[in-house]
């Protein structure tokens, strides 16, 4: 009958598809080394046997049998090695039992330790060969378990990995046998083995995402152009059709918004807005600012500048919440965007262009003269030009992240003085 300790690893290496004799192979190799540190020496040769039935494992010295002995950690005499094989003769190896009498503990604390770190290695080895050719894929996954922010996955029935917290979707909320839909960027290899990266945040998450619920760009229909994320708040998705009866923004919200509703429901409601892509850059950044109009564009090719001039009540729109609106436009079309109130547009085409290009030529927020963390707090939203700023309320300028109702108010008087 078979113990219960091998039945425990044929188990094991059912479930983990792990190679039978190699997991015994590597306990037989650390019994010989528990062996030679606590009983023997390290120039000792050692065998190990583990009976199938018992689970017992009995330890041999082997040593050869030479004339002269030079060496009694390796070799034996032959009357000595009679003692233990009475047909043993010159160049024979013999075994002799030394099995300790506690050996049993020693054995099964090492085949214990054995087992955990070749579960670990086969379960990345089994994981690296699972998803080696599917980087750039969508993966499915169940959470296993929720211990503050280490989320712990598994993936495919198989594999059990952690989503990094930065890769998690910042507010929401993961629970055991939730089932959720992940990005593979890619598979490397680390000193501690395979890693996959996966991610909630990455902005290919969308894109597949959208390819799974949209047929017409699985098929090539439809082309996603570019996508610019705030991961669980809002993304912008560019879009365009290389048939012109096809309908890409129509393709890909759906009837009724069903399609990209599913999607949004699988980024815990994130906010997707389908963008119409131009080749013509001015009007890929009045689609992109949208829901905001836009009055008049300027761009400059060299820098990859836009200046966007827009009537007052427009301006909070295009900017956005803590500058998101234009930040995320900014992504989307590769430029960057400046929000200007129109009064600051000279478009009187009978001034002379001296005349006209000092006019606009703007200002920095660095020489209104408040202090540098309020400036830095501005360029993150994206708000680096005085005139950006004029027909803001400090109201406007509370809402922009990290500025308060103090800093706000301070900032706008700053502008006011501008003038």
């Amino acid at each position: 009958m078979q113990s219960q300790f091998l039945a425990a690893i044929n188990q094991l290496c059912d479930e983990k598809n792990i190679p039978k004799d190699t997991v015994i192979e590597t306990i037989k190799a650390a019994l010989r080394a528990a062996y030679k540190k606590d009983y023997g020496t390290k120039d000792q040769e050692v065998d190990v046997e583990l009976d199938d039935n018992s689970g017992l494992a009995t330890v041999y010295l082997l040593k050869t049998v030479v004339k002269k002995v030079e060496d009694e950690d390796l070799e034996i005499s032959p009357a000595e090695a009679k003692k233990y094989d009475k047909k043993a003769k010159l160049g024979d190896t013999v075994k002799i039992d030394v099995t300790p009498m506690n050996y049993g503990r020693i054995a099964a604390q090492a085949a214990k330790q054995v087992i955990i770190q070749r579960v670990q290695e086969a379960e990345r080895d089994v994981m690296y060969e699972m998803f080696k050719d599917r980087e750039n894929e969508l993966i499915n996954a169940v959470v296993h378990r929720v211990d503050g922010r280490n989320i712990y996955l598994n993936l495919d029935d198989r594999i059990t990995t952690n989503l990094p917290y930065e890769q998690q979707i910042p507010g929401e909320k993961y629970y055991a046998g939730q089932r959720i839909k992940l990005y593979l960027d890619r598979v490397i290899k680390t000193t501690k083995g395979p890693e996959l990266l996966i991610s909630r945040t990455h902005k290919n998450l969308v894109k597949k995402l959208l390819e799974l619920e949209i047929p017409e760009i699985k098929s090539g229909l439809v082309e996603v152009k570019s996508i610019a994320r705030d991961p669980g708040v809002r993304c912008k998705v560019g879009v365009s059709s290389s048939d012109e009866k096809i309908d890409p923004i129509g393709s890909c919200v759906g009837q009724k918004g069903v399609r990209v509703q599913n999607i949004m429901d699988e980024l815990g409601g994130e906010r997707i807005d389908i963008i119409q892509w131009y080749e013509n850059m001015e009007e890929y950044i009045k689609t992109a600012l949208a829901p905001a109009k836009t009055t008049v564009i300027q761009l400059f090719d060299k820098e990859k500048r836009a200046k966007v001039f827009v009537q007052p009540d427009q301006r909070p729109l295009a900017i956005g919440k803590q500058g998101q609106n234009v930040r995320l436009a900014s992504i989307l079309t590769g430029w960057e965007i400046d929000i200007l109130d129109i009064s600051e547009y000279e478009g009187d085409k009978s001034k002379a262009k001296a005349k006209k290009e000092e006019k606009i030529v703007a200002e920095t927020i660095e020489e209104l003269g408040i202090n540098d963390e309020l400036v830095e707090k501005l360029k993150t939203a994206n708000l680096t030009l005085v005139e950006q700023l004029r027909g803001l309320s400090a109201k406007d300028l509370s809402e922009v992240e990290g500025i308060d109702k103090d800093g706000a108010k301070e900032i706008a008087d700053a502008v006011k003085k501008t003038k």
